[in-house]
């Protein structure tokens, strides 16, 4: 092996790997030098190589600061982080013993430990924290005894309820929640609700967050505070242009009027929060301030002075500016006040588990977390996908995620505290690729995403810590694992108790759609996700329609044989529909979507699968979709409306058929 190779293996990078058609693939060397590059290991000479490869060596002290394991099972060492002898464990709960190191085949390792939790190791002056986990992720059954749940997928903006709003927010899902959990649901899963740029009204994406460790304060509800909405309610489409301008005017009304115990609830929360809370505020102030001055979309944007969190700059601004400062803090507190009275509604309602939350596979490098948490990060690099079927030059996302020696450097403090937000809230957590927790398809600034590599990720490591916060939270996890799935990945979430999604359109085999009753019990089953077309969509072939409009195609693509093809797969459905006992013989036609929306909502409603998620948009049978990948402006992406209130949606006479057969089909 090459001395680049090796540096770039011992660097986390997979040289060799497959793709979605089961190819070998191979990186070229000029990829792999830009990729070590961002990653802070030069590799453009044989001295670079040689310096890169020793500062690693040095960088393994830092996998003496955390260790991972499983209750019950010895804990292994990493070697050289302690000798044999005598050693201290503290266990989280206040409780110390004494343990002893010993040397076995696996190395230096400590006995079995039986709480789960955080703990420290301590000999001598040097401590390791140990993160024991149980074998498990909280679960279905933990939650619901033998019971099947079932739930619904909301976008939040697209929620509508009595007020006239310009898109929904966390008082819509309050709801929504109340509705569906008379409805019989016990699950309602939402869309990211990660912050965004609150100044910038482009920035609308729930995937493209500035910071996963606090909320979106566009979903602050203000009539919490007591003020009056007054918004030009939007039609089929939120013009967000208008609509976060709009927004922003009416919390700022609230926070002009808020009242002595208001200031007060929100001081007490900006204490409980401390410095990180107090930095995104600061951040949301002077990215509010340099936009509207130079256009400025990120911290790189500022002048240089304001690019360290701790410095004069940044002070003497919140000093000036303190009352900016104080209304994006109060719009914290209100956005985690409305959270948190949608997750009441729901639980209040009988949902076992309420608001499943959506975790953002990462971040926009221009945000809250990059500037106030920056050595957190991979900087320089872009989160996206290889080439393959659906993107056949691949994918940059333009989005960033934590570095694995990062992770291990800061005994995985960003990660806990990221699951922890998103689980403060919520009786479950969507992974959003999920496949992220392995590797992650890393693409230089300004390469082709076809010039990426994967780099793996401390896997086991991030599953025990995600069973621990999941138990804490009483919280179910489900993990987005579509598209390339690596050898092994699936059952490493079985073994954890982590959900997959199993989404109708994929579930297929060599002959066509695979029964009900053989789906995955341990699985989320589902009709289809924001990213997919709907039931009525697929069925009467809007989603290809809108391929060919904007050009989606492959290049030796012919629109006839994609529609033959449809047709046959709308056979083939409909005979799974049919053997499953829940259509009738005759096939609708493709114009008039409605009985196979029944049907398949029904099919996947009667798998064994112990939680159905059924989008809302096919609940009603809408035809568009909440998103099409690959687009910006071309689709109007996240800015599709509810019809009407969900109460109202709820009693139509078809949508309340549906609903009945639902609960019908998981009780039966």
């Amino acid at each position: 092996m090459s001395p680049l190779h090796s540096l770039a293996t011992e660097a986390g990078l997979l040289i060799d790997w497959e793709d979605a058609a089961g190819d070998p693939q191979r990186v070229a060397d000029d990829a792999l030098v830009a990729v070590l590059a961002a990653l802070g290991l030069p590799a453009d000479s044989t001295d670079a190589i040689a310096e890169s490869r020793q500062r690693l060596v040095e960088d393994q002290a830092a996998s003496c600061s955390f260790v991972s394991a499983d209750v019950g099972a010895p804990v292994v060492l990493p070697a050289g982080c302690l000798r044999e002898g005598p050693a201290e464990l503290h266990l989280e709960g206040g409780a110390s013993r004494a343990v002893t190191v010993t040397k076995g085949r696996a190395g230096l390792s400590v006995p079995a430990i039986d709480t789960p939790g955080y703990h420290q190791l301590a000999q001598g002056e040097r401590t390791i924290r140990l993160a024991i986990a149980p074998r498990r992720c909280f679960g279905v059954a933990d939650a619901a005894g033998g019971k099947r749940l079932w739930g619904t997928a909301v976008q939040i903006a697209g929620l509508r309820d009595a007020s006239s709003r310009a898109f929904g927010d966390f008082g819509a899902l309050a709801d929504t929640a109340r509705a569906f959990a008379a409805g019989g649901a016990d699950a309602l899963a939402i869309s990211p609700v990660h912050a965004l740029f609150p100044a910038d009204a482009s920035r609308y994406s729930p995937y493209a967050p500035s910071s996963r460790l606090f909320l979106n304060i566009l979903y602050a509800d203000p009539a919490l505070a007591g003020a009056a909405v007054e918004e030009p309610a939007s039609a089929e489409l939120i013009d967000w242009s208008a609509a976060i301008p709009a927004r922003l005017r009416q919390l700022r009304a609230a926070f002009d009027a808020r009242d002595d115990a208001v200031r007060a609830q929100v001081a007490d929360y900006a204490r409980a929060g401390g410095d990180e809370l107090l930095r995104h505020a600061r951040f949301d102030a002077i990215h509010a301030h340099f936009f509207r001055e130079s256009g400025a979309t990120g911290w790189q944007g500022w002048p240089s002075e304001f690019h360290e969190p701790a410095s004069e700059a940044v002070s003497r601004f919140a000093a000036e500016h303190a009352e900016d400062v104080g209304f994006y803090l109060f719009c914290q507190w209100l956005a985690k006040r409305s959270l948190d009275a949608a997750q009441r509604a729901a639980t209040d309602g009988g949902m076992a588990l309420g608001l499943i939350a959506d975790l953002a596979v990462g971040m926009d490098g221009g945000g809250s977390h990059a500037w106030s948490r920056r050595d957190d990060l991979l900087t320089g690099l872009s989160l996206g996908a290889p080439p393959d079927l659906l993107g056949p030059e691949g994918q940059s996302w333009g989005i960033t995620g934590f570095s694995p020696r990062a992770l291990q450097r800061t005994a995985f403090e960003p990660y806990i505290a990221t699951l922890r937000a998103a689980l403060d809230h919520a009786g479950g957590i969507r992974i959003d690729h999920a496949l992220g927790l392995r590797r992650l398809w890393v693409v230089p600034e300004g390469a082709s995403p076809r010039d990426g590599a994967y780099l793996t990720m401390p896997l086991d490591d991030m599953l025990r810590v995600l069973a621990i916060e999941s138990h804490r939270a009483r919280a179910v996890v489900i993990g987005e694992d579509l598209g390339t799935v690596p050898e092994g990945f699936r059952p490493k979430m079985d073994e954890r108790g982590m959900l997959g999604m199993r989404v109708l359109p994929f579930e297929r085999d060599e002959d066509g759609f695979i029964p009900a009753e053989r789906w995955s019990p341990e699985a989320a089953a589902m009709t289809g996700t924001h990213d997919l077309a709907t039931v009525a969509g697929w069925w009467s072939e809007r989603d290809i329609d809108w391929n060919w409009q904007l050009g989606r195609t492959r290049a030796d693509a012919v629109e006839a044989e994609e529609r033959a093809t449809r047709a046959e797969e709308r056979d083939l459905l409909w005979q799974a529909f049919e053997d499953a006992g829940v259509a009738d013989a005759d096939a609708p036609p493709a114009q008039d979507p409605a009985a196979a929306v029944d049907a398949a909502l029904a099919f996947v409603a009667g798998t064994p699968c112990e939680l159905a998620i059924l989008p809302i948009e096919d609940l009603i049978g809408a035809v568009e979709q909440p998103n099409l990948p690959g687009t910006i402006d071309e689709h109007p992406n996240w800015r599709r409306r509810m019809p009407a209130p969900t109460p109202e949606l709820l009693d139509r006479p078809e949508v309340a058929r549906r609903v009945a057969r639902i609960n019908a089909m998981r009780t039966g």
